[in-house]
């Protein structure tokens, strides 16, 4: 159970932030509510983080309440408050501009369901939620180094158990790498008005 409950945690996080912004952002588009956004003279990284922030904070909140939770369990022991805190903060954030990402290209609300349903829960699931990956044979261990979600459930478990399969070094550069890219998609996707301008 002390293995299995920091996945949890992370798993909420990961699908709260990222349902919260991209049916956010969606939900403005379809009320035509965006375009009070984009002729009003607001920077466009004001704009992202103020999604993202939300969904920071509803991520939070959610993965606050599983934890809670759990407490009636499983004890849990923090090994590293430090690596606890940067990857769950690090993981909402890009989890907040990779929904940010589906809402700018979703067309119906159908399009806000597809990538979690498809996409995210199956990665979630084969990311090392429920199982270390150093019990799968070399085959599907190197397979599952693919999955990004992998180094982000491994460095939040190694905050709080001070074991892990990834090295953690690795878990925060693909962090680091992953919102990077993804802020500039959507920096420079907002600003030319990609899907937002009719």
């Amino acid at each position: 159970m002390e293995f299995i409950v920091p996945g949890l945690i992370m798993m909420s996080v990961i699908t709260s932030s990222y349902s919260n912004v991209s049916s956010s952002f969606f939900s403005q588009k379809f009320q035509k509510n965006i375009e009070e956004l984009l002729i009003a003279p607001v920077p466009t990284h004001v704009i992202i983080w103020g999604f993202v922030l939300g969904g920071l904070g509803r991520s939070i909140l959610v993965g606050g309440l599983v934890t809670m939770v759990s407490l009636f369990f499983v004890p849990l022991h923090v090994h590293s408050w430090l690596l606890v805190i940067i990857t769950l903060f690090m993981t909402a954030i890009l989890f907040s501009l990779a929904g940010l990402l589906n809402g700018i290209f979703a067309q119906s609300f159908d399009d806000v369901s597809i990538i979690p349903t498809f996409v995210l829960q199956p990665l979630t699931y084969l990311g090392g939620v429920f199982y270390a990956i150093s019990m799968l044979p070399p085959f599907w261990q190197a397979v599952s180094k693919v999955n990004p979600i992998v180094y982000m459930v491994s460095g939040f478990r190694y905050g709080f158990l001070g074991t892990t399969d990834i090295s953690v070094m690795w878990s925060v550069a693909i962090l680091v790498l992953f919102i990077v890219v993804l802020y500039a998609l959507c920096w420079y996707l907002i600003e030319k008005g990609r899907g937002l301008r009719s």
